[in-house]
């Protein structure tokens, strides 16, 4: 089986009274997007948009497949547990990943190392995939 084309890998953090600031000062590392309930921000197509729940994003550069976008990821993070289990308790934590393939039936796996450092973080693992199978694999984020 062919590997995934291409993949995304972030960490999400989400909730109604999330304060941004706040999850930068617990997590120590600055994100790549945040938003706190009602801030407007605008889009690329210059509409104004209102954020409809706080948030806090921190894209994994994108290099390497899954497993190694996820580990560049994490390495950056606490593994604290008690951090992990305040922020699980309080907002949505995930790790969103989104698969980009080119062929049929392409695929990844992810090592028990890997899995554990998710769980240990109590981080649900959240998989968009997609199918562009005119041999075209977007670049955009």
């Amino acid at each position: 089986m062919p590997e995934i084309a291409r993949t995304t890998v972030s960490l999400r953090i989400v909730g109604d009274a999330l304060d941004p600031d706040e999850i930068t000062g617990l997590l120590g590392v600055e994100p790549t997007g945040c938003a706190r309930k009602g801030d407007t921000r605008t889009t690329a197509s210059g509409r104004n948009v209102m954020a409809r729940s706080g948030s806090w994003l921190l894209k994994a550069d994108a290099f390497g497949d899954l497993e190694a976008q996820i580990t560049a990821l994490l390495s950056k993070l606490p593994d604290d547990p008690a951090i992990w289990v305040d922020l699980s308790r309080r907002y949505g934590c995930d790790i969103f990943c989104g698969l980009f393939m080119r062929e049929f039936n392409e695929g990844t796996e992810l090592q028990p190392q890997v899995l554990s450092m998710l769980g240990n973080r109590r981080l649900c693992l959240s998989l968009d995939i997609y199918g562009c199978f005119d041999g075209e694999v977007s670049t955009s984020d």
